[in-house]
Parts: C-alpha cells; structure tokens; sequence
C-alpha cells in the first residue's frame, strides 16, 4: 500500500488494510496534513493502492470518530476540533481561542450606557443607575463561537466606551482603561436551546445546544461585571482537572 506518510506502512502488517488507511489518516489529521480540504475517494485510492471499498470503510470509522462529516455529492470534510477550556482557574476565551492558533475577534453589537434594570443587584447598584452595557458576537476563525452580554458599573468602567473590544481579552482592557483587576468571581454553566435568532448568530445547527455561562467578576470585594455568554455546544468544552487531594472525603467519587 503506498502512502503520503510511512505511518501506515511499517508496523502494520496485522492490520487489515482499512485499518491501515484509518491509522494514517488519523495521524496525517493530527499533524495538519490534512486541513481544509479532505481528499476524495478517488484521491485516496489512488494514494493507498487500495479499493475505494477500502477506503469508504475507512472514513465510515472517521465519520463514527467525529472526526469527519460526510454528505453525498459534497464529499467529505473535516469536522473541527471543539475548543477545550480548563476548569481550573479564572479563563479567558479569547486565549483559549489563540492558544489553538486561531484568530479571535468580536463583532461588537453594542456598546453603550444604560439603566442597570436587572443587573442592578447584581452590581449592588440601583436599578436606575448607569452601568455599561457590551454585546458582542465572539469568533474563532472564521467561525462564530460565542454570544456574550455584559453590564459592569459605570462609576468604575466608563473608559470602556472609548475603547476597541473587537478584540482580545475583557479583563485585560478593563485592567489597561480602568485600572480595574479582577481577583475573583463564579460562574454556573448550564445547557439551554437558544432562540432562532441567537442561532442564526451563531451560525449552530438545527438541533444543537449551547453552553449558558452567568458570571459574576470581583475586584476585590466589589462586583464589577455579570456576564452571559452563549456558546456553542458544538464547538466549546468544559474541562475538569482534579486529583486526590481535592476530594473531602478519601476515595469519595
């Protein structure tokens, strides 16, 4: 069998030559070989010397993987890899988003001041009284990720009104406009369907679910943001880390 890498090569010769394919596509995907463009079936006969039954039953097991998605006469395309966030800390999607090399922006939808309504308590304000308001569409890429709202006090965070938030980091612009550290906070995730509307923003297939994110931001002991965010299901993950030392009762799981 001819290959584009020597992976499924040598090493192999047990293998049936499906399984052959499958381990070299598998590794030609993990490296970025493969990227946009997912060969044909044709290509790909031609590349292992192998029968095109062969390689259907390849990317049959690349399809039950999630990793592939398969649509007749479209042919066959990557299915991105679900950006993965960390539960061990405060996070920043926007790094989160470069870290897996991609490009981050935000189309801002508002920006504005307003009366704190609900938010009020929240903030420990009134609801008459002026916060900052910011919506903004998160991508990834190409790709829209996220939907977020935000309301931060305006006695503390007006200089925002001035400021570029079509890209990078909330918290790291509050700290550069405002002087404003965030030392802490809470979230509380939940899975929701989102109206048609915030699905067309996000671009999320029929179906789909997202992630709502409420969090509550302190500098100190004052509260200086409450945030909703909407991502997609589809594309985001919550990862928990722990370790024996984290359990309150030994063995407990």
């Amino acid at each position: 069998m001819n290959s584009g890498s020597s992976s499924a090569s040598d090493g192999h010769a047990s293998l049936a030559l499906w399984e052959k394919v499958l381990a070299d596509l598998r590794q030609r995907i993990a490296v970025g070989e493969i990227d946009q463009r997912f060969p044909t079936e044709q290509e790909l006969v031609a590349t292992y010397g192998v029968s095109r039954h062969t390689v259907r039953e390849a990317l049959r097991r690349l399809q039950d993987e999630g990793l592939l998605e398969r649509r007749r006469g479209a042919g066959s395309t990557l299915v991105p890899l679900p950006l993965e966030q960390p539960l061990r800390s405060l996070y920043s999607l926007a790094r989160s988003i470069t870290a897996q090399g991609l490009h981050e922006h935000s189309d801002v939808r508002v920006l504005e001041l307003r009366s704190a309504g609900t938010a009020g308590p929240v903030l420990d304000v009134a609801e008459s009284a002026p916060v900052v308001f910011l919506e903004r569409l998160r991508f990834a890429g190409d790709e829209p990720l996220a939907l977020e709202e935000s309301w931060l006090p305006a006695d503390l965070c007006t200089a925002l009104l001035e400021a570029d938030l079509g890209k990078g980091a909330l918290y790291d612009m509050l700290a550069h406009t405002c002087g404003i550290h965030v030392t802490g906070g809470r979230e509380l995730v939940r899975a929701a369907l989102p109206a048609t509307d915030e699905r067309d923003l996000l671009a999320l297939p029929d179906g789909e679910a997202v992630l709502l994110v409420e969090r509550v931001a302190l500098a100190g002991d004052r509260v200086v943001e409450w945030r909703h965010s909407m991502v997609r299901g589809d594309r985001y993950r919550l990862v928990a880390e722990w370790s024996s030392a984290d359990l309150t009762v030994p063995g407990e799981t």
